[in-house]
């Protein structure tokens, strides 16, 4: 046990911890959009049905990590004047991820915005069943476990007891997520404009899983490097445009009293 208590072992937990919960915050708002089009007395089933796939998606990826790493050698390559790539099983994974964000988000932001009879009850609620809400969300969770767990291994990389501390700290990590996401869920649900603000937020993501397979294959577009989105600027993007629609939603309750 004291072998565990360690101020390295204590100091890595901690990190992982939290970047678990933070790298988590996009299956978060994944989740709650694909909740949303089930029955209400569903809703709380399916969040953490979706969080327990994330938590045992994870910890099976550090099982069986010498596959992941195989994931990351190229298998195809195409090389000519205007178009250079080095394909990846994880590039692929990441490309595939991207496209299904992509078109999930544009597909629900047109059902908001453009088409009045999905904000029926009846529409809306029986536009998904339990099973197929599980698929996507298992689907997506592929997608988001990769960035979780190569950023936990590099970070525990020549730590004793790495993989316990990994494991640990996602269980913790999903708990956490599980207590505050179906509260969140609910409160996003509310409000449409946080609901569209969401369905921004996962185009975003879906924009960023492409330019990082492109990254990852050193893709080249007529000798042009395609570089990766820093992950920072798309959290501060994030908390920024919270920060503006939170006082916006704080103006408007004073306006009414």
């Amino acid at each position: 046990m004291e072998a565990f208590l360690t101020p390295e072992i204590i100091g890595a937990f901690l990190t992982l911890t939290f970047l678990e919960i933070v790298l988590g915050i996009d299956n978060i708002l994944f989740i709650s959009i694909i909740a949303a089009k089930l029955p209400e007395a569903k809703q709380q089933l399916v969040t953490r049905v979706g969080l327990l796939l994330a938590m045992l998606f994870r910890i099976a990826m550090l099982m069986g990590i010498s596959w992941l790493i195989a994931l990351q050698k190229p298998f195809f390559e195409v090389h000519n004047n205007i178009f250079s790539t080095v394909v990846s099983g994880q590039a692929v994974v990441l490309l595939l991820g991207g496209f299904f964000l992509l078109y999930k988000s544009t597909k629900e932001i047109f059902e908001k915005v453009e088409d009045p009879s999905s904000d029926a009850p009846t529409a809306t609620k029986a536009a998904l069943s339990f099973g197929q809400a599980i698929v996507q969300i298992v689907l997506i969770d592929m997608v988001f476990s990769f960035d979780s767990i190569l950023t936990a291994v590099g970070m525990t990389n020549g730590i004793t007891n790495a993989f316990w501390v990994m494991v640990a700290a996602v269980v913790i990590a999903v708990v956490v997520m599980m207590l505050f996401a179906h509260p969140v869920g609910k409160f996003i649900n509310k409000h449409p404009s946080l609901q569209i603000l969401g369905l921004s937020f996962l185009l975003l993501i879906g924009f960023m899983l492409l330019a990082e397979a492109a990254h990852l294959s050193h893709t080249k577009v007529l000798n042009t490097t395609v570089g990766s989105i820093p992950k920072g600027y798309l959290y501060f993007a994030i908390s920024f445009s919270l920060l503006v629609e939170f006082l916006n939603m704080r103006r408007k309750k004073g306006t009414k009293t």
